[in-house]
């Protein structure tokens, strides 16, 4: 728009420099912008070496010595007050770092294998009962110092919780006896992913022969990553943060698994979770989410027309969500629409 102005105002007989100054720009400006994108940079930059520069000799000395088996295993930052120690000074750390960035041994010169980039498990949930989640939380107990263990496997696409066990201990044979019941119950669903962590438990022999028995395949998190298990963690925050979840140790286990139990009772049938456009997770696990996102959508209509003057736009979207995916990568195209593990 301004090079139209410019152009404008030259054919009516102004110079450059004349509409330049009325538009407040520079003509070396304008002359830029009409460059063609393919123009190269001719600046020949600084002619001069900095007179501070590393000669090669020390540059080599710099490699040399990063090399030596004393030092082999040490960062610049180590390796600089080391020699100073010893009365030497070469360069500075950043200097050693330059140097050996360049000499592309910045990192593992010695015998240390390169880290390997673990990829994440990415599955994809376009109905229920095939892709769960568990994951072992723990409850304060009535012995101080020792905890209660709560065992809780979820439903990826429908949020629902799909079994849940209360135990003095971690062991893959609880863990086995919660997965071969919820599994009954569901109706012995084919093709099922249970994902968890990487837990003592999750990993049991026990439970992996198990797994492969009911023909249910195991997925894990990545080592030492904490949101790779996304679904379980929401919902063990949801539970914590409930009004009614006790701020005092559970007096026994049988407490606890009443407690539990009630809110199970809540969380499937009456919480509206907003990753799944607010309906019950036995609403989506049992295909009723159709009609209830159709009649919500039926509501808005009616107001809309009462009152369209308060509707600026198209009314809230009540569609039902769709596909849901387990960590998906940033570099991967959304599922539409994109869902979260939001509890």
């Amino acid at each position: 728009m301004t090079l139209a102005l410019v152009d404008e105002a030259m054919r009516r007989g102004a110079t450059l420099e004349a509409a330049c100054e009325r538009l407040g720009l520079v003509p070396r400006t304008v002359q830029r912008w009409r460059r063609p994108a393919t123009a190269q940079d001719r600046r020949c930059g600084p002619r001069t070496s900095p007179g501070n520069r590393l000669t090669q000799v020390e540059r080599q000395r710099i490699l040399a010595l990063a090399n030596r088996e004393e030092f082999r295993d040490m960062s610049p930052n180590q390796m600089v007050p080391a020699l100073a120690d010893r009365g030497e000074y070469l360069a500075s750390e950043s200097s050693f770092y330059r140097v050996l960035r360049e000499a592309k041994q910045l990192a593992h010169r010695g015998r240390a294998r390169a880290p390997v980039a673990r990829p994440k498990a990415q599955h994809v949930a376009r109905a229920p009962n095939q892709v769960w989640s568990w994951d072992i939380t723990y409850l304060r107990g009535p012995v101080r110092g020792a905890y209660l263990y709560l065992y809780l496997v979820v439903d990826v696409y429908s949020r629902r919780i799909m079994g849940w066990q209360v135990h003095t201990e971690e062991s893959a044979e609880h863990a086995t006896t919660l997965i071969r019941t919820a599994w009954q119950a569901a109706g012995c669903p084919q093709d099922l992913i249970l994902h968890s962590d990487n837990g003592g438990p999750m990993k049991g022999a026990t439970l992996l022969a198990t797994l492969q028995w009911l023909g249910v395949t195991p997925s894990f998190s990545r080592p030492r990553v904490s949101d790779d298990n996304a679904f379980s963690e929401a919902l063990f925050r949801t539970l914590k943060y409930r009004p009614s979840f006790p701020r005092a140790p559970f007096a026994s286990r049988e407490e606890a698994r009443e407690w539990v139990a009630c809110f199970t009772a809540w969380y499937n049938g009456l919480h509206r979770h907003s990753g799944i456009r607010f309906v019950t997770p036995d609403e989506r696990h049992f295909g009723i989410e159709t009609a209830v996102l159709a009649h919500r959508h039926a509501v808005y209509l009616r107001a809309q027309q009462r009152a369209p003057a308060r509707w600026s736009r198209h009314t809230r979207d009540w569609t039902p969500t769709g596909p849901v995916r387990l960590n998906p990568s940033p570099n991967l195209t959304p599922l539409v629409p994109t869902m979260t593990a939001a509890a």
